[in-house]
């Protein structure tokens, strides 16, 4: 079974022992811990060999299956995740822009308010991908008013058509 196998099945088998529940802790450090040093290196990429990019930030390779899983849209272009093998080689350049945004999707406000940020991406950049963000997710709701041309295309009124 493939690294990223592994990952998968251990997340499909997770319940709500004290064991899981401790396995994923340890799994936020890390990865909290992963962001924090490429952040402050000011590393825009990951290369390098797997097994040795695990161990650079501690991780056994099944866990950082789960990092990559988790930056993989970040990249320039992603990985095929389930090819990846101990010693396959990573050259992939993150798009920080991209990054912070796939931070706020999955409200993860433990990583992308890392102080870590600050000489990365202005305040002002933060702001303006925070309100893309909340532009791409706002509810919008597509009632009809009885008077508005049908939205079936009879050019007829609402109330008139479908309504």
């Amino acid at each position: 079974m493939s690294l990223y196998g592994q990952w998968r099945e251990m997340l499909e088998n997770q319940g709500t022992s004290v064991e899981n529940q401790k396995f994923f802790e340890n799994y936020l450090e890390k990865e909290t811990q992963a962001y924090k040093d490429i952040l402050a290196t000011g590393t825009a990429s990951l290369a390098g060999k797997v097994e040795e990019i695990a161990q650079k930030y501690d991780m056994d390779n099944v866990t950082f299956m789960g990092f990559l899983d988790g930056i993989n849209s970040s990249f320039e272009s992603e990985l095929d995740l389930e090819s990846l093998k101990e010693d396959s080689e990573i050259n992939k350049t993150i798009l920080l822009h991209k990054l912070y945004y796939n931070m706020l999707k999955a409200k993860a406000n433990w990583l992308y308010g890392l102080e870590e940020w600050d000489p990365l991406l202005s305040v002002e950049e933060r702001s303006q991908i925070r309100k893309k963000y909340n532009e791409d997710h706002r509810a919008v709701s597509n009632k009809v008013g009885r008077n508005e041309p049908c939205p079936c295309g009879s050019g007829k009124k609402y109330k008139n058509c479908c309504g």
